[in-house]
Order: structure tokens, then C-alpha cells, then sequence
């Protein structure tokens, strides 16, 4: 079951691991980041139900 309510222990310092994460990077290098942490949290899921929720939900924001 896809969770949807806040479940980070500290979202703001999650947060700004991400943008510092992207700092320095060109758009095509970020867009090709976000590609590949994607993929590693989708392994890491291993759901297809729960990513097919995630993708669906997703979509509609």
C-alpha cells in the first residue's frame, strides 16, 4: 500500500540533501540525476502495485 501521509523522520534536511544534491549540475544533468535516483528508489520499493499508485497518483498532481 502506496503511503501518502508524511512519513520523512526529518523532511526540511531531506529537502535540502536534494537541492544540494542538484548544485552545480546543468538542466540535463539534473533531469538525467532525478532519472537515476528515481530508478534506485523504485529498486529499492520493489512494489509494482505500490510504484503503479506512486506513477497514477503522480499523474494527476
Amino acid at each position: 500500500m502506496l503511503i501518502t501521509t508524511p512519513n520523512l523522520s526529518r523532511p526540511d534536511d531531506s529537502y535540502a540533501r536534494l537541492i544540494a544534491t542538484h548544485e552545480g549540475l546543468s538542466e540535463a544533468e539534473s533531469h538525467a540525476l532525478n532519472a537515476r535516483l528515481i530508478l534506485i528508489l523504485m529498486n529499492h520499493i520493489g512494489d509494482a502495485d505500490v510504484l503503479a499508485q506512486a506513477m497514477e497518483l503522480a499523474r494527476k498532481a
